[in-house]
């Protein structure tokens, strides 16, 4: 069994994410074919529900052939067909073929339909895929070189030492007067561009510092070939110190506020780290960049509190930094950041007038490290709920924390509160999953820019949910947003580069567009479908579900973002665990 196609252009690049099938044909993945079944191009644990998606036609059987003996191993009735209204005018029918559990490599034959893809089934099908998607963070990783033997042919020169980096005119105080120069190095590139954005790293840096506290043991002995392997520190902690060491350096120490983000005045061009080098800035102390940072650094203080030998100072730092960051928001509570097509900066804004939320999160993690009754005082006051978390709306990211790390802090009654309001959510999703024909935790409105992570996020709740109240369709639908996302949906693409059959291989991201190697970075997940048609490109269908490019042109689809891979890697963090 060998199901992960790792489209890379080295054996080396093959090692580094386990995968010996480098030499999969680019050709495949040019484009989602007509007349496919749609399967999860990985394959599916051996004890999961296993849906494929077959065209409507009059055939009403299914065969499974075991691809190494050439035989048929199970067969099965299609379902009626069926339809989905995001998918426009395209019926179908499921093959469900959850009762075949042995080990081994497939295809599902259907007459008159394509073969197809080939599947594993197997207790570690997500296993290479989970070390790809962890992977990719160290590929975006500034100021720093990144050498053939831990980028393999995705090596390449030091980009953005950030050692001198200006005090832009709106995030100018006495202290740090307008165009004084302070250093910011490290941390991940955002997305496609090379900014560096705290609201957005908020969400991705917690996500995987949550991987690791809710599956330690999976994490302690991962190795995933980045310069920090074999440390006493876990790949992924020492991945996450990386984007912690920049954040820390975003706070203003004079008074406790956070900068929204450094970037340069407008995009960069279409070229590699190392060749753009326009004047970089602080922009702008933000409310929501501040609460943000006061949550992850709350969270990075008990998380690497276990590593004090590694890290020495690092926790009793990153508590201080927590507590003047929320003493800095109760003192501002209204600093919202906003762009106007004539404002001098042009990056990426993540404006947010809604900052409810990131009080209600901060206040949970600071009231989890603390045991302060202020802060869950403060997290009441919020009056907000758990739901599908986002850069956005990170209400739920508290409800997750405090049902993690709270039951000793809580009374029955507080902590009841808290996981019912998960429960509550996780149930409405439930809800979406089983009306929804195609059998996918997605429903007709959920179809945005960076959709794909709202389906990861919506199986986290589930997986959450899961915990609190064990429930089987908890596991399956969450399973189900995993098919989804490798494979069986619309577009019959997996959305990760270089995993599958049919991979994103046109992803907008400038390294992997400008580096000269055909084959994309590795582990990357696209935005996803959508129709909203932002970046002028031309689509192959209007309808939300199939309205997917994979092309360099489409940014509103075919972007990738280090908040998108997060809860990837969380995702297949806990299903290798199930």
């Amino acid at each position: 069994m060998n199901k992960v196609k790792v489209l890379a252009l080295s054996a080396s690049v093959a090692l580094m994410i386990g995968c010996s099938d480098a030499d999969t044909k680019l050709a495949n993945s040019a484009k989602a074919e007509v007349g496919f079944t749609k399967v999860n191009q990985l394959g599916y644990l051996s004890a999961a529900k296993k849906l494929a998606v077959v065209p409507a036609v009059a055939a009403a059987k299914f065969d499974i052939i075991d691809v190494t003996s050439g035989k048929v191993v199970f067969t099965g009735s299609l379902s009626d067909v069926k339809s989905w209204n995001a998918m426009g005018d395209e019926p179908f029918k499921l093959a469900d073929f959850s009762a075949l559990q042995a080990e081994g490599s497939y295809r599902l034959v259907v007459q008159g339909v394509s073969d197809s893809y080939t599947f594993d089934i197997s207790p570690s099908v997500y296993s290479q895929a989970h070390d790809g998607a962890l992977k990719a963070y160290y590929y975006n990783r500034a100021s720093t070189e990144l050498t053939e033997q831990y980028a393999g042919a995705y090596a390449r020169p030091e980009g953005h030492p950030d050692t001198d980096v200006r005090i832009f005119d709106n995030a100018a105080s006495a202290a740090r007067p307008a165009d004084t120069s302070f250093a910011a190095p490290k941390g991940w590139y955002d997305a496609g561009d090379y900014g560096k954005y705290i609201v957005n790293s908020g969400i991705s840096t917690y996500t995987l510092m949550a991987a690791y506290e809710h599956f330690p043991s999976f994490y302690n002995q991962r190795d995933i070939n980045i310069p920090e392997s074999g440390d006493a520190v876990p790949d992924i902690l020492d991945e996450v110190m990386w984007n912690l060491e920049w954040m820390q350096a975003m706070q203003d120490p004079n008074d406790g506020g956070v900068y929204h983000k450094l970037t340069t005045l407008n995009f960069s061009g279409a070229v590699m780290p190392h060749e753009a080098t326009a004047q970089r800035y602080f922009i702008k102390k933000s409310t929501a960049a501040t609460l943000d940072f006061a949550a992850v650094m709350a969270t990075a203080s008990r998380v690497y509190a276990t590593f004090e030998g590694a890290f020495p100072g690092k926790s009793a730092a990153y508590r201080q930094a927590a507590i003047t960051a929320w003493e800095w928001a109760q003192a501002n509570p209204s600093e919202t950041y906003s762009q106007t097509p004539l404002s001098k900066v042009q990056t990426g804004a993540y404006g947010d007038k809604k900052l409810n939320d990131e009080f209600a999160w901060a206040a949970a993690e600071l009231f989890i490290l603390t045991g302060e009754q202020k802060y869950w005082q403060a997290f009441n006051k919020q009056k907000v709920q758990a739901g599908e978390s986002s850069w956005a709306n990170v209400a739920g990211l508290g409800f997750i924390s405090l049902a993690n790390n709270a039951r000793s802090l809580l009374n029955e009654a507080q902590y009841k509160t808290v996981t019912d309001s998960i429960v509550r959510a996780a149930d409405s999703l439930l809800v979406t999953y089983k009306e929804n024909a195609y059998q996918v935790p997605i429903g007709d409105n959920d179809f945005f820019w960076g959709g794909n992570s709202g389906t990861l996020n919506r199986a986290w709740l589930l997986l959450e949910a899961n915990k609190i109240k064990p429930q089987q369709e908890y596991i399956d639908a969450a399973l189900a947003a995993v098919d989804y996302i490798y494979g069986r949906n619309p577009t019959n693409y997996s959305f990760v580069t270089g995993f599958g059959d049919n991979p994103a291989v046109g992803i907008h991201h400038r390294p992997s567009y400008a580096d000269g190697i055909k084959a994309p970075v590795p582990g990357w997940l696209a935005g996803g479908a959508h129709n909203g048609k932002q970046d002028g490109c031309e689509y192959p269908s209007d309808a939300p579900a199939k309205s997917y490019l994979d092309d360099w042109c489409s940014y509103s689809t075919n972007e990738i973002a280090i908040n998108w891979n997060a809860p990837l890697v969380y995702i297949l963090a806990a299903v290798n665990n199930l």
